[in-house]
């Protein structure tokens, strides 16, 4: 399995757009900024649509952009994603937007360029379903939701 992939990427607000970078070399997902003209608070409860003023060109219908929330935000302010995961398809060329939730009891300050969430690159698997009357036998069975324990 190839370490990269070649993603297309244009600038779609502004030539002086800083492009997404991973934070670390074992990063797994780039961090997506605000492109936003000025900030922009974020109540309680509230969801907002923020845009990174980036669209990207996937290689192949076989990989996929998933957009996530970035922790630091979600354990200090509660911030997360609308969504839970963005899913950016592979024949999408329009501009990546964040559905962010401000799920905490504070209003927070989302300012321009801030790092507001994270795209991971992963491989896409399309799915031939096969009917069948009975499925195979496994120790844990039909059990779900912490039938493993806590």
């Amino acid at each position: 399995m190839p370490d990269s992939i070649r993603v297309k990427i244009k600038k779609m607000t502004s030539d002086s757009l800083v492009l997404p970078t991973y934070a670390t070399t074992a990063s797994a997902g780039v961090d997506l900024c605000a492109e936003l003209k000025s900030p922009l608070i974020l109540n309680p409860g509230e969801n907002v649509k923020i845009p990174t003023g980036l669209a990207i060109e996937l290689p192949s219908q076989h990989v996929v952009a998933l957009v996530f929330a970035r922790s630091g935000l979600a354990n200090r302010h509660g911030i997360g994603l609308t969504n839970g995961v963005g899913v950016i398809d592979s024949d999408y060329r329009g501009e990546i937007q964040i559905l962010l939730h401000n799920s905490g009891d504070q209003p927070v300050v989302i300012n321009p360029g801030d790092r507001i969430a994270q795209m991971v690159f992963m491989p896409v698997y399309r799915a031939l379903f096969e009917e069948v009357t009975e499925l195979q036998d496994t120790d844990r069975g039909t059990g779900g939701f912490g039938s493993t324990g806590i």
